[in-house]
């Protein structure tokens, strides 16, 4: 499959067959979505203008619910959590997406705010590639993402919601996250798209892809 970083917690997944998901799309926060995106599936973890934009993305299908959803042969399953570390009383609560592509699990975490328990990491099951937030404020921060790693065991970490350059929000740089790994463990992506495959193994840091 091939994962191109769209900024923020929005990532454009394309399977081998072609099918086309897409995560989290974004407005206002610093820099905006490249236009003319379309997708068969888009996801949505909260209502929230920096993960919620549907209007920027023509997609087949929406899913925004905490429920299974079988979709152009793409399994996923949304598992309810919460946005805060306060059982969603600050800023409610955050789906966690599983889906099954290629013969991977993918988990897209969301907005998760929670820290990390058993309870939640069993609910979410293996992890092939996890995409994980790690600028803290309005989520997890990186020693909170790391946390979920060392938990969850994936074989391929892509960080995201962190403050780029041209960013307006309130949340960490990566290198806050980075940082508390050998930069031998870490490959940086500079155009933004990365293809995994079952051997596929690190931490990557893909920086975003700004035109389509």
């Amino acid at each position: 499959m091939k994962v191109r970083y769209l900024g923020h917690a929005c990532f454009e997944i394309t399977s081998k067959e072609g099918i086309k998901v897409i995560t989290d799309p974004y407005t206002k926060v610093g820099y905006e979505l490249p236009e003319g995106l379309t997708a068969d599936i888009l996801t949505v973890s909260h209502g929230h203008f920096d993960h919620n934009f549907t209007q920027g993305i023509d997609a087949r299908y929406l899913v925004n619910e905490a429920k299974a959803y079988s979709l152009e042969g793409i399994e996923v399953y949304g598992v309810s959590a919460f946005h805060d570390p306060e059982n969603g009383a600050l800023r409610g609560k955050n789906i966690i997406y599983i889906m099954q592509m290629d013969g991977l699990s993918l988990c897209h975490m969301g907005d998760i705010g929670e820290e990390c328990s058993e309870t939640l990491a069993e609910k979410i099951g293996k992890v092939d590639v996890l995409f994980v937030p790690v600028g803290g404020t309005y989520t997890v921060d990186a020693v909170g993402a790391k946390k979920y790693i060392d938990k969850l065991q994936p074989k391929v970490v892509i960080p995201m919601h962190y403050k780029p350059k041209d960013g307006s929000l309130d949340i960490a740089p990566i290198h806050t996250f980075l940082d508390l790994y050998s930069s031998n463990d870490i490959q940086c992506i500079k155009d933004g798209i990365l293809e995994i495959n079952e051997q596929t193994r690190g931490i990557f840091y893909l920086e975003r892809a700004k035109t389509i």
